[in-house]
């Protein structure tokens, strides 16, 4: 008989495979990695855009696969990214509760500081596959449709191929540490409720409020605290010479409010009572 053994219970590659035949995984996965070609028609269908007003990424995004895949993350970044990320982390402990399997999981039996943690590491997984998924896509759909060459800037000049793809890297890494916070938030919603709609809904709403109070010029320097208001620091990468005070300071409040959050997670389930 093989004894009792803490490290078997609930092992990482038993919870990716649960949560991978979710039917929200499946879903959240084809829009994402649907939405370039939605856009590559759209471009198609409505032609070349036009300058209109402040040059954009929107004015070069027809370029080229790596201009493509910029305006996709720029379109993106602000909500939909936002709520694939909150889905995943969200929905992975609240939903065990929904079904009333939780008490189980505990049961089999797995400490509570294992299961949160097996949890929140498969869902940080699927989550950065998420915002991977899209760009890299979008660099496919960009090349089929669009061909390849250098990043055109929207203020004028362009970037070279090699330079360019240094640059996204270091965009889609500055992409996957600012939506920590929003990760966080929704898998401390996930902690403390039975609700997988209320713990999404709950971090999706938070970029919401901070994205209207972020509008708000009178707050001046107290705008700089808010979560979402360096969410687009990594535009500063775009420049001739990359700017990266913006960048580290959106890397330094989004992982010190991603710390808070997950310790108030752990804290919080290792003394909740689970009934469901």
């Amino acid at each position: 008989m093989t004894a009792y053994d803490v490290r078997r219970t609930l092992p990482l590659r038993v919870e990716a495979v649960r949560q991978f035949r979710r039917r929200r995984t499946l879903v959240a996965f084809a829009i994402l990695l649907a939405l370039p070609w939605v856009l590559v028609l759209a471009f198609e269908v409505g032609g070349d855009p036009g300058p209109d007003g402040a040059p954009t990424l929107v004015d070069v995004a027809t370029s080229g696969a790596l201009n493509f895949a910029l305006f996709t993350l720029f379109v993106s970044t602000g909500f939909l990214l936002v709520v694939a990320v909150a889905l995943f982390c969200g929905d992975t402990v609240a939903s065990e509760a929904n079904w009333a399997s939780l008490r189980y999981l505990l049961a089999a039996p797995v400490p509570r500081a294992r299961l949160l943690r097996q949890k929140l590491v498969v869902a940080l997984a699927y989550a950065v596959l998420a915002v991977l998924s899209l760009p890299l896509m979008s660099l496919v759909a960009g090349a089929v449709a669009f061909g390849w060459g250098d990043v055109e800037l929207p203020t004028g000049g362009t970037v070279p191929t090699g330079v360019a793809l240094e640059r996204m890297a270091i965009i889609i890494g500055y992409a996957l540490v600012s939506q920590l916070v929003v990760a966080s938030l929704a898998f401390l919603l996930s902690v403390v409720t039975d609700s997988p709609l209320g713990a999404v809904g709950g971090a999706v709403g938070l970029v919401i409020v901070s994205n209207i109070l972020d509008a708000v010029t009178a707050l001046g320097s107290w705008r700089d605290v808010l979560p979402t208001h360096w969410m687009y620091a990594w535009m500063d990468a775009l420049q001739p010479d990359i700017q990266w005070t913006g960048m580290a300071k959106g890397a330094a409040l989004s992982i010190a409010y991603s710390a808070v959050l997950l310790a108030f997670a752990f804290r919080l389930f290792r003394t909740r009572d689970i009934v469901s």
